[in-house]
C-alpha cells in the first residue's frame, strides 16, 4: 500500500486519467474530490463490497431457484405495469 500525505488543495494523480484532490478537512473527516473519466466506476468501499457479494450470490443461483425467481419477476412486471 502506498501511503501519501496531502494538504488541503493538494492532489494525487493516477495515470493520466484520475486525479484525487483533498477539498475539505473537518475534524477527523477528509473530503476528497475525484476527477475521472465518466466510464470509471467509483464507489465507497462498503458499497463496492456489497456489490461484489450480490454478484457472487447471483452467479451461484442454482437451477432449483429459477422457478421462484421467474415467479418473482412476473409479479414485479405486473406491479410495474399497473403503476404506469
Amino acid at each position: 500500500m502506498l501511503v501519501l500525505t496531502r494538504k488541503l488543495g493538494e492532489s494525487i494523480a493516477i495515470d493520466d486519467r484520475i486525479r484525487i484532490t483533498v477539498v475539505a478537512l473537518k475534524g477527523n473527516q477528509v473530503k476528497l474530490g475525484i476527477d475521472a473519466p465518466a466510464d470509471t466506476k467509483i464507489y465507497r468501499e462498503e458499497i463496492y463490497v456489497k456489490i461484489m457479494e450480490e454478484n457472487r450470490q447471483a452467479a451461484t443461483t442454482s437451477p432449483a431457484e429459477l422457478p421462484e425467481l421467474d415467479s418473482w419477476w412476473q409479479q414485479w412486471q405486473t406491479a410495474e405495469a399497473r403503476r404506469q
